[in-house]
Order: structure tokens, then sequence, then C-alpha cells
């Protein structure tokens, strides 16, 4: 009965707020957990290069939309954040373009652990998210336990057995959890099951996306950055658009000299033709006085062309 008064309540909540139909989903964790595959299986396509071995795993923050389930769904895929063969600044810049990617903030932040022994590698990765985006984003985070075949399903005995450090990760994620077999992306519930966990935790959250001082800060400078190349493409279109019209018209009036050219020539020739039609009238007097009766026009004509010469030279 408790339950199903709880159940109503949240129902009730979240009716009366709007819920985001479009989600930021940020996957974290450390190199080889299952963030490409799980980003993979969230959208059910190729979207990331999954690493089929720790040397080929994914090392630039990737961004990537579809919808699934009638949401709009982007996951931004980051690097490993505890990849020791990645110099620290390529890993800063990787994050910074994820906090880029993510803005004006995620509604869910998804860490990625593999089940299994929780590891100091996975101790730290967790520590160095916690550093990327601050406490106050446990409220925005989803633990995501990434499964195949070998590992089994019973998670939940799993999670009891599970160390200190787990536990108290959990806990600061208020117990909100989720799991992945990426070994079977055709099963689509399991994206369906984390959606509704994570437009419930965005419901809790009042429909509010994760965001800090970073954040804001990120946003300020997107909009002024995007503001500036649009003012730069701008300010280049019209040079270009300037630079074709003087081209074509200088083309246009090369073509108009042509033309004034051309008309010229014709005016030349038909006053040529003028001139020689007048000076042969000119001698059909003479040409006629030197016929006599019985010549045909075809003699007169002939008689003509052997005199025309004279007459318009």
């Amino acid at each position: 009965m408790m339950a199903e008064s709880e159940r109503s309540t949240r129902q009730r909540r979240r009716n009366s707020m709007v819920i985001p139909l479009d989600f930021r989903l940020v996957l974290v964790g450390k190199t080889g957990a299952g963030k490409s595959s799980s980003g993979n299986n969230i959208l059910g396509r190729d979207a990331f290069g999954a690493a089929v071995s720790q040397s080929s795993v994914t090392r630039e923050c990737c961004k990537q939309s579809d919808v699934v389930y009638d949401r709009q769904v982007t996951i931004i895929d980051t690097p490993g954040l505890f990849d020791t063969s990645l110099p620290q600044q390529t890993v800063k810049r990787e994050i910074a373009k994820c906090i880029n990617m993510s803005a004006p903030g995620p509604h869910a932040i998804l860490l990625v652990i593999k089940v299994g022994p929780f590891t100091n590698e996975e101790q730290d990765a967790v520590r160095q998210v916690e550093e990327i985006f601050g406490e106050d984003a446990w409220k925005y985070t989803i633990i995501l336990f990434t499964q195949d075949e070998q590992t089994g399903p019973d998670i939940e005995r799993q999670l009891e057995e599970a160390g200190p450090e787990l536990q108290s990760i959990l806990r600061k994620a208020g117990n909100l959890y989720h799991v992945l077999n990426n070994d079977k992306t055709n099963d689509r519930g399991q994206a369906l099951d984390l959606l509704e966990k994570v437009e419930e935790m965005v419901t809790n959250n009042e429909g509010q996306f994760y965001s800090n001082y970073n954040y804001l800060q990120v946003v300020e400078m997107l909009n002024k950055r995007e503001s500036a190349l649009r003012e730069f493409y701008q300010k280049q279109m019209e040079e270009k658009i300037l630079a074709v019209e003087s081209k074509y018209k200088k083309m246009l009036s090369e073509v108009q000299q042509e033309h004034e050219k051309v008309e010229k020539r014709l005016r030349s020739e038909q006053q040529e033709v003028k001139r020689y039609y007048c000076a042969l009238e000119s001698g059909v007097r003479h040409v006629v006085e030197q016929t006599v009766p019985t010549d045909s026009m075809e003699d007169i004509l002939k008689f003509h062309e052997a005199l025309k010469l004279k007459f318009t030279s």
C-alpha cells in the first residue's frame, strides 16, 4: 500500500512539471569499463568505436545523438579518465571538450563500472570524476554496471558482497544504478529501463540538468565564440559575394565591350554592302546603254559583272 502511495505521489509530481524529451548523458569511468559499448547499446547502433582490445579503446571525446523510445538522446563518450598512456594535458583537453559537448549541462552522468572486483584503478577514476564535475554531481549520477555472459546475472548478490569503497559510491549516488549486458544489444528493454531511471531522476531533480560554475563559464564562452564565429563567417560571406559580383561585372564589361565591337563590325559590313550595291546601281545606265535589243537579262548581268570592278573601285 505504501509503495503504491509513493508511486502515485511520484506520478503526480511528474505530471505537474515539464520533463524534457531530450536527454544529455555523459559516460564516464576508467579505461576498458565499457563506456563506448554502453553508448552503442543505449542508442541501438554502432555510434562509438567500441574497443576490441585494451590498445584500441576510445581516446577522444565523442558526441552522438539519436531518437530512442521517443526521446532525443545525446550521449557524450569520454576517453579513459585514468589512462596512463595518455599525457595528462591530453586528458584535460578531452575533458574540456566533454564539458563543451554536454553544455549547458548533462541530465545524467553515467558512471560506468564493470561488474567484478572494484579495483584501485576504478577508485582513482571515480575520484577524478569527482574532481571534474564536483560533489554536487552525485545527485545527477547513475552507476552503470556493465556485464557480459561470463560475469553472470546475480548483480544483487555481488553488490551485497561489495567492499566499503563501492558501497560508499553507491550511497553517494543514492543507490541509483542500472545493469547493462553489452553482449545483448538486441534486448532493447535494457535501454528503455535505463531511460526511465534517467527520467525519474530528472523528475526528482525538478526537471533540471546538472550545472556548476564551470558549465556556466563554458556556456558563456561557447555563446561568445559561436557569435564571433558566425560574425566571422558572415563577414567572409559578404566579402566573397562582393568578390563574385566584381568578377562577373568585369566579365559583363568585357562581354559588353566585345558586343560593342561586334556591333561596330556589323555596321561597317552593312555600310560596305550598301556602298558596293549603290556603286553598282550608279553604273546601271552605262551598262544598259551598251546593250542591244537581242541581249537577255543573263547577257546583261554577265556584261555588268565584267564592268562592276570599274564602277565599284
